[in-house]
């Protein structure tokens, strides 16, 4: 498959991102087509919808071989499932599936057409494979049972962010990362409330520790690749 766009987001690396899209509405990114198509006709007709699909490829992750069972983070890392069974990277092909809200489509003066999105669950520079509009009539299912995620307790973080450390962070960036802290950013099996994390989110690396359902922020610095 040809790579049509690449993904601008916050996170340069994977750790801290959602493990689905849409979790976080207030993240936002671009998707930044290659040379080849950006002509203004592919996306007539495309504003016009408020969601669209990401087919994109799990650049990071991607590796020869694949396994029949995973473990899923969100059951801890200790539970076996088939791969078929859940959206891990580790599959015979590496691609993702993602659903976000188109926000707004610019004409760039140099980037040409430039989608610009909320709530993606993907890393810089994640390649994107095609896009296609999502269509309410057929893609949403309100009875749908979500397997052994319908037995996953969804729960929130406390926040504690010292607001001269909040202060250092992108104004229009705040928001998003705070809700991305809140979203417990931690691997499923670790659970140390003295260990100190670092979340890579834009141009800042954020250290927190997690103790009590409370996360709190003891350091924010310059990210270094």
């Amino acid at each position: 498959m040809k790579v049509i766009a690449r993904i601008r987001s916050d996170f340069p690396t994977k750790f801290g991102i959602p493990h689905q899209s849409n979790r976080i509405g207030s993240l936002k990114a671009t998707i930044v087509f290659e040379p080849e198509y950006r002509i203004p006709e592919a996306f007539r007709g495309l504003e016009e919808f408020t969601y669209i699909w990401l087919i994109w490829g799990f650049s990071e992750t991607a590796r020869d071989h694949w396994s029949p069972t995973v473990r899923p983070p969100r059951l801890g890392g200790n539970v076996r499932m088939g791969v078929f069974a859940t959206r891990s990277p580790f599959r015979p092909n590496a691609v993702g599936l993602s659903s976000v809200r188109l926000e707004r489509i610019e004409q760039h003066p140099e980037l040409g057409i430039v989608l610009h999105v909320s709530g993606a669950d993907l890393m810089d520079g994640t390649p994107v494979y095609d896009i296609k509009p999502y269509l309410p009539y057929v893609d949403s299912h309100p009875d749908a049972l979500g397997g052994f995620t319908d037995r996953i307790e969804d729960h929130k973080l406390e926040v504690i962010f010292p607001k001269e450390w909040l202060e250092t962070v992108r104004e229009e960036s705040r928001e998003a990362l705070l809700d991305v802290l809140a979203n417990d950013p931690r691997p499923g099996y670790q659970k140390d409330p003295e260990r100190v994390y670092g979340l890579a989110f834009g141009d800042k690396d954020v250290h927190f520790q997690v103790k009590d359902g409370i996360l709190t922020v003891c350091g924010v610095t310059e990210y270094k690749k």
